[in-house]
């Protein structure tokens, strides 16, 4: 009897602990624990998130007015803004700026009027100095610029803003900043039609300034 006795008590016993143990497991983590899963307490898959790729400008402000220096306004003193932008993307190759008047929709087409394109700036590259020199294609960065109107009034690069006077409605300046993945082998002569098509499919991230401007 003792020895059956002894038996029945250690399988009580036993099916104790097997008890503690299931509850253990099924227990909801404490208070402020992560949640269980597939890797839990470990770090995500990338780790946390990079920071946004940034355009901005010492000179201007997104969404306020363009100032004058930076327009037509300015007649012959005027001078293409500066421009700085940060957190580039994992594996940028290089950058490609494009600035634009989004209002006029010539001859109704999807195309607005380009300002200032430049392409093939170097990855290292953080900011563009306030007066760009506009009168050639090639920076010393190894860049490459143009506005779509080359060589008009002696202006290569940038062309300040000019909408039409008197009239009561804002243009809005874009510009663009996109980080890509390759280098963007394009002549001088490049179009943005051209520069675009080249960077499709190669975009690891874009930024936009935008200021309004009208006379």
């Amino acid at each position: 009897m003792r020895k059956i006795a002894s038996v029945v008590a250690a399988t009580v016993l036993l099916s104790i602990a097997s008890a503690g143990l299931s509850l253990a497991q099924q227990a909801p983590p404490a208070a402020g624990a992560p949640p269980a899963g597939p890797g839990a307490g470990a770090p995500g898959r990338g780790g946390t998130p990079p920071p946004p790729f940034r355009i901005m400008s010492l000179g201007m402000v997104d969404g306020s007015l363009l100032p004058q220096q930076f327009t037509c306004a300015a007649g012959t003193e005027a001078v293409s803004p500066p421009l700085q932008w940060m957190n580039a993307p994992r594996g940028t190759v290089s950058f490609a700026l494009i600035v634009h008047d989004m209002e006029p929709r010539p001859q109704k087409k999807l195309d607005d009027i380009l300002h200032w394109m430049v392409w093939n700036i170097p990855a290292t590259a953080t900011k563009f100095p306030q007066g760009i020199p506009s009168n050639t294609a090639d920076l010393p960065d190894g860049s490459h610029q143009t506005n779509g109107n080359p060589g008009q009034g002696g202006i290569i690069g940038y062309l300040p803003p000019c909408p039409p006077q008197n009239v009561p409605l804002l243009h809005h300046y874009a510009f663009d900043m996109f980080a890509l993945d390759t280098k963007v082998d394009l002549p001088q002569t490049a179009t943005r039609a051209d520069v675009m098509k080249a960077m499709d499919g190669h975009i690891l991230g874009h930024d936009s300034l935008v200021v309004p401007f009208t006379r």
